[in-house]
């Protein structure tokens, strides 16, 4: 389940908001410039598909964003990990986790999609900081240059489309703050989550 937290970025410990509800969210989102929407996902997609069959598999919804924005490169991004992943591949994960766990802006907006898991957008707007665990088939967009960061867990497990309008849009510019290290992880969150 999706869930939206709201802290003021001096107190990490105590929500001015936490909702789960979808029309809350794409409305607290909207008021900080963050479009948030909600869309149908397919079960028939394995968890090993390769990236066309995944873009294959969303097609509709990948030509629909494209003609209305005018993406010009789409990717998927994706990682399933398990008890039983080798340890490499744990050790990997954990290193990309960290690399996006610090607090960074984009000179493009970062649109993803999640198909299927989760992972925890942290928007530090103003003197707030907006949790957004997206679930499988939330949409967000995060606009150029807003400071934020991301969690994939410890454990991360999802597949997301991301679409760019240049190819080193991606590229992060780091604030070199450390406020991440004192917000709940995607790992707090989505145990509340589930508990919503």
């Amino acid at each position: 389940m999706s869930l939206l937290t709201v802290w003021s970025d001096a107190d990490a410990t105590t929500p001015l908001i936490q909702t789960p509800d979808p029309e809350v969210i794409g409305r607290e989102l909207a008021g900080v410039g963050v479009s948030y929407r909600r869309f149908d996902t397919r079960d028939d997609v394995p968890l090993d598909a390769g990236q066309e069959e995944v873009l294959a598999a969303y097609s509709d919804l990948v030509g629909g964003l494209v003609a209305e924005h005018g993406y010009t490169l789409i990717d998927v991004a994706q990682l399933h990990l398990s008890e039983e992943s080798p340890d490499s591949v744990k050790e990997t994960a954990a290193v990309a986790r960290l690399k996006f766990l610090s607090e960074h802006t984009h000179d493009e907006e970062e649109i993803r999609f999640f198909s299927h898991g989760s992972g925890v957008f942290y928007l530090h707007i103003g003197d707030r900081v907006l949790g957004m665990l997206c679930t499988a088939g939330d949409l967000l967009s995060v606009p150029a240059l807003t400071t934020h960061w991301f969690d994939m867990g410890t454990m991360p497990d999802f597949t997301a489309i991301r679409f760019f309008r240049t190819d080193d849009g991606w590229v992060g510019t780091f604030t070199g703050s450390d406020i991440a290290e004192r917000f709940p992880t995607h790992d707090e969150l989505a145990e509340v989550a589930s508990h919503a």
